[in-house]
């Protein structure tokens, strides 16, 4: 259980970080506002915490957008406790029921251009601006939902966008051989079927550390 319990806690987290930068560097220019973000709301004084990450709704939709597009989570699994009426179908009593979260992310009838990365879809004015990836709607569910929703949803929420832009906000990150390869491995978490690997030059003189 405690094995369980680590690896969903820091697989996901280390992968999603991972996307998200992988994107940004894709598209230069979703970096380019994301940096404009860091440097109004925070400032180059400081590193971005788990505070600021209210204050920054470009943030907040680059994560949706990644949790859209690559989801840590592939399936989410549920049991039927009472018969189930689905499009001329019944689903038994203690059928096993797999929905497939990757796959409603990049659904066209929910989504304008569904396999773009355009984390501007979520921000005010944007098709997706009141979509919320907690389990209210059922075109983004990357941590499920209903009461066997991700225990650590709130914590993913927080934790993973402050650690990324605390990488975007200190380091600029050159692709040694481009292009990037963006293919996924295929498995139960939307890994990167090919390691990220970067090089780091320091964007802050000095590092503003604690």
């Amino acid at each position: 259980m405690k094995q369980d319990i680590f690896t969903a806690g820091s697989d996901t987290t280390a992968t999603t970080v991972e996307w998200m930068l992988a994107d940004l560097l894709n598209h230069p220019d979703c970096l380019q506002k994301l940096r404009a973000e860091l440097d109004a709301v925070v400032g180059r004084s400081r590193v971005v915490g788990e505070p600021d990450v209210a204050q920054m709704p470009y943030l907040q939709a680059v994560l949706k957008e990644t949790l859209r597009l690559r989801p840590p989570a592939v399936f989410a699994q549920r049991e039927a406790i009472e018969p189930i009426h689905v499009r001329g179908y019944t689903i038994p009593v203690k059928t096993s029921v797999f929905f497939n979260i990757f796959s409603i992310g990049r659904d066209a009838a929910y989504w304008e251009e569904p396999l773009e990365f355009r984390p501007e879809r979520f921000m005010p004015g944007g098709a997706g601006e009141a979509v919320d990836p907690k389990g209210q709607h059922m075109q983004l569910m990357p941590f499920g939902s209903g009461r066997r929703a991700c225990p650590g949803m709130g914590l993913a929420m927080q934790a993973v966008p402050a650690f990324l832009a605390a990488l975007v906000q200190c380091f600029d990150w050159e692709v040694p051989n481009p292009p990037l390869d963006m293919e996924e491995e295929a498995g139960l978490v939307t890994a990167r079927k090919q390691p990220l690997v970067l090089l780091p030059t320091q964007r802050l003189h000095p590092l503003p550390l604690p």
